[in-house]
């Protein structure tokens, strides 16, 4: 019997804040709006909506996915899955690149569905277990996507291995305190790619970095992910919201298989030049 009410003592929570869930209803169109799946390069496809990245990544031992968008999107993501001939239920790993409902809005009922193991950069396990409400951005003590206990906490540079695939996660924060991004290896019958799905920096908050005491190093993660995003080598990126790589100019639903659309490292430091500029006109007003 006190293992039982132990065991209560600890869902608790995760039941009342899964009742409560106040995701944004002002969200853009394009966050929820169907989009064809598609194989990008190797074993990485596209799996999520028009604007909101997810990967699934598939290998020898089960499949990965990456990001679920928002909590209406699970069955579109799901449909997405089946149609390329895949399994729903072969998906072993969820991964988030920030814990934010447009990014995990569906990640707790499809890790229900899967049976998938959760793991999370760890300096975002708190938010993930309790809905977003200590975000602090966009908590404000509201409870935005359904509590996911995490099965794995992960660190700059852990490896997240499943069969004959190797992620590595990088801790990007400052969006979030736990925002990262991951790269891996990927090959067709023609060539190996390095990979990176990034999760770009861009500024969440109106408030100055100095009027947020729930984030008092924001600045100075905010400037290390910068510097960190700057210095990495690949041959394809992706990112967590499809507009922010370019994808309806890279790709259109007729397209073939094509991973040589994606190679840009010229728009990628675009975008980082373009966030960094942002980063230093709000510190400025310090």
């Amino acid at each position: 019997m006190k293992n039982k009410f132990i065991l209560y003592f600890l869902l608790f929570p995760l039941a009342v804040f899964s009742q409560n869930v106040q995701e944004p209803t002002d969200t853009q169109k394009e966050w929820s709006a169907p989009y064809a799946p598609f194989r990008i390069v190797g074993n990485i496809y596209y799996v999520g909506t028009y604007d909101l990245a997810c990967y699934l990544i598939t290998t020898s031992k089960g499949n990965i996915l990456i990001n679920t968008g928002l909590s209406s999107s699970a069955g579109q993501i799901k449909k997405n899955v089946t149609s390329l001939g895949f399994n729903f239920k072969d998906i072993k790993i969820l991964l988030t690149t920030q814990a934010h409902y447009d990014h995990l809005g569906a990640m707790a009922e499809i890790k229900k569905l899967t049976g998938a193991k959760m793991m999370v950069d760890e300096k975002d396990a708190e938010v993930m277990k309790n809905g977003g409400r200590t975000d602090y951005a966009l908590g404000g003590g509201k409870t935005t996507f359904a509590p996911i206990m995490p099965d794995r906490l992960l660190k700059d540079g852990d490896q997240i291995q499943l069969g004959n695939t190797s992620i590595v996660m990088l801790h990007h924060p400052g969006h979030t305190k736990g925002s990262c991004s991951f790269l891996l290896k990927t090959e067709d019958d023609k060539k190996e790619y390095s990979v990176l799905i990034a999760n770009m920096p861009s500024i969440v908050t109106e408030k100055k970095f100095s009027e947020i005491p729930a984030y008092p190093n924001i600045e100075k993660d905010y400037a290390y992910t910068f510097g960190s995003l700057k210095k990495l080598s690949f041959d394809i990126w992706l990112s967590s919201h499809a507009s922010q790589f370019d994808l309806h100019k890279k790709h259109k639903p007729a397209d073939k298989y094509n991973p040589a659309a994606f190679i840009d490292r010229k728009g990628y430091d675009l975008v980082l030049k373009n966030l960094e500029q942002d980063f230093n006109k709000k510190i400025s007003k310090e």
